[in-house]
């Protein structure tokens, strides 16, 4: 019995060990892509920015007659952003009171990198999450050694005891803890 529970004792500390190891990367993995989502939110904010300033100056220039100064504003449109410009001129908003009071509160209006921040957001909970479970794992093995080890001071303990009804009492429980720890090795994930 002592053999099997050393055996059990080291493949449940090993596991453990393997678990937290996972669970570290997988909360490293998470911390990354974090990183990555505020840098892409930090460049959507300065990409909206970056439309209002061009947007203002296009209609200061429209509201003074500067056609010229405005076609300027609307080359230095981004991309994804005069997509939102022609459809919104396409709702006639200097005479249309219903129309949004600009491209950005369009539906085409769409941001990349607001896109991807939000992509890495989820991914960088979905990291977390696991390594959360992978810790959990890792605590349940770390459970188990425990449970092992007391099975050895119970053997240990048994053999103090002159009277065979005390040592077949305290290696029954003993018994019964190896079971429990073996049915918890058996049932844990193993990495």
């Amino acid at each position: 019995m002592l053999s099997i529970v050393a055996v059990a004792t080291a493949w449940s500390g090993y596991q453990a060990a393997r678990w937290d190891a996972a669970s570290t990367i997988q909360y490293a993995k998470a911390t990354n892509a974090t990183v990555r989502s505020q840098v892409n939110a930090t460049l959507a904010g300065q990409d909206r920015l970056y439309d209002i300033v061009t947007f203002n100056g296009w209609v200061a220039a429209r509201m003074a007659g500067n056609n010229k100064l405005a076609e300027f504003y609307e080359r230095r449109f981004r991309p994804e952003y005069a997509t939102a410009f022609t459809a919104w001129q396409k709702l006639d908003p200097f005479n249309n009171p219903s129309a949004p009071a600009g491209p950005i509160f369009m539906a085409e209006y769409t941001n990349a990198h607001a896109e991807e921040s939000t992509r890495l957001s989820e991914q960088a909970k979905a990291f977390f999450d696991g390594g959360i479970t992978r810790r959990e794992t890792g605590d349940h093995y770390v459970k188990v050694t425990v449970f092992l080890a007391t099975v050895l001071l119970l053997t240990a303990l048994s053999q103090r005891f002159e009277m065979l009804g005390a040592r077949v009492a305290v290696l029954t429980v003993a018994f019964l803890l190896l079971l429990i720890s073996g049915f918890w090795l058996l049932k844990l994930p193993h990495a």
